[in-house]
């Protein structure tokens, strides 16, 4: 599934900056995805007033970022629920520096856990598997940015990618609306 050309990183961080709201499109992405994964009403009521509470302490967006914030939040929901997992966070390309990509994963991470903390604020009271995959995004969270331009400290990045999309489906799995397949989605444990 291809990426709507509107949902570019580039186009939301011009947005928000004419905003004047002092956030990175992977922070808002973050807060967007952990909000839905956690559960929170897919109705435009919903989920945009916890959005803009995180995002603008509540207050209303000029409309071309609302209308950016809108596309973004169909498209994660559209693959956040595809069969075919096309879900990733969004995150800077591999052209940028790997301390770059690695601090923007983090940033994505802090954002999505406060997103879903919000939904879930029993987040301790889930089940096992999934209070364990939120126990190892918040270390992902802490991960440290000064990392070296090797192909170990790329691979570690990588894995560390797909450990958070899978761990973003988890969680939309267990607290987002009712699927038709009840596998369980199995995202390892980093322990």
């Amino acid at each position: 599934m291809a990426s709507l050309p509107t949902l570019r990183m580039d186009k939301l961080l011009a947005a928000l900056n004419a905003a004047e709201i002092g956030q990175h499109p992977v922070e808002v992405h973050g807060a967007l995805v952990g909000l839905i994964c956690g559960g929170v009403e897919q109705s435009a009521s919903g989920w945009t007033q916890p959005l803009l509470e995180l995002m603008n302490d509540g207050q209303a967006l000029p409309k071309e970022l609302q209308a950016l914030i809108e596309e973004l939040y169909q498209d994660a929901v559209t693959r956040l629920s595809d069969t075919d997992f096309g879900f990733s966070p969004m995150l800077p390309e591999e052209e940028e520096p790997l301390s770059k990509r690695v601090e923007a994963l983090s940033l994505w991470v802090q954002s999505f856990l406060t997103g879903i903390a919000i939904i879930q604020p029993k987040l301790n009271q889930a089940p096992l598997d999934v209070r364990e995959v939120i126990q190892d995004l918040s270390e992902i969270a802490q991960v440290e940015f000064d990392v070296g331009e090797d192909e170990e400290s790329e691979a570690a990045l990588i894995e560390l990618m797909e450990f958070t999309r899978m761990a973003a489906l988890m969680c939309y799995a267990e607290f987002g609306p009712a699927v038709d397949d009840d596998e369980p989605i199995d995202v390892g444990v980093l322990h």
